[in-house]
């Protein structure tokens, strides 16, 4: 007999069934479409990202265009096909094209190899694999969920003012959507950092450990990469706001308040 590892595919099982009724419960048939846009996006993950990086295809590329597909399928599938969502998933596509033109400037300019981790060094037995590239493509996937969730919320803030106030006028929508917008980037900004400090928890601890300087700390590769990680994907989520919100307010305002949603 070999031991492998613990059995934890039936725990695995019932924790998605949990949160799967938890979301219906909460969201009816909008958390439905809401869990089948998650299941495209596991979808575009498995059948398009991972097999065309595989191939040697740019990770940078394969990420932007794999984002945006999980964008169009999850923001539709969750919210419909009205020009709200087509708002919301414009302004996503600009702020990840944003994120990845500025990854790739930064991670260029900060002399980045990609071997920050033993899985990052074991791919180079791999031949056609890009793992700087990879790097690339992990710092816009992980902002392009963060990025989804601001662009809805803009876009749906700006409709609900419409129709509550239809005598508002593109710059009054503009004004005060930003407002909401603000308050809700100072809230995501911090998330994006602690999802990142959760992920690298060891790793802090390990630096602590060492008593080395805080420059120092900051300056190695593994560390410095979560700084540019965090950094860059809150400069794509807060590019994401005035733009998104500029262009829903002046979509709602060339539609009558009843349509606002159409």
């Amino acid at each position: 007999y070999q031991f492998a590892d613990f059995q934890r595919r039936s725990l695995l099982v019932w924790l998605f069934v949990a949160f799967a009724a938890v979301v219906i419960a909460l969201g009816g048939w909008r958390g439905t479409a809401a869990l089948g846009g998650l299941v495209a996006s596991i979808a575009v993950l498995l059948i398009f990202v991972l097999p065309a990086i595989l191939d040697g295809r740019s990770p940078v590329l394969v990420a932007v265009f794999g984002s945006a597909a999980i964008a169009f399928l999850a923001l539709y599938a969750a919210h419909g096909f009205t020009r709200m969502t087509t708002v919301a998933l414009i302004g996503t596509l600009a702020a990840l094209t944003l994120t990845a033109v500025l990854s790739g400037v930064v991670v260029g300019f900060a002399s980045f190899t990609g071997f920050t981790s033993d899985e990052a060094s074991l791919l180079t037995l791999f031949e056609g694999i890009d793992v700087r590239g990879l790097l690339l493509a992990g710092i816009v996937l992980g902002a392009a969920g963060a990025i989804d969730d601001v662009t809805v919320t803009q876009a749906s803030a700006v409709w609900e003012l419409k129709a509550a106030s239809p005598s508002l006028q593109v710059t009054e929508l503009f004004r005060r959507g930003l407002r909401v917008g603000r308050d809700h980037i100072a809230s995501t900004v911090n998330t994006l950092l602690l999802a990142y400090a959760g992920a690298s928890l060891p790793l802090l601890v390990l630096f602590v450990l060492s008593e080395q300087s805080l420059g120092t700390v900051a300056n190695s590769e593994v560390m410095a990469v979560e700084i540019v990680r965090t950094l860059v994907g809150s400069i794509g989520l807060v590019a994401a706001v005035p733009f998104t919100t500029w262009l829903a307010a002046v979509t709602a305002h060339s539609r009558p308040p009843a349509a606002n949603r159409n």
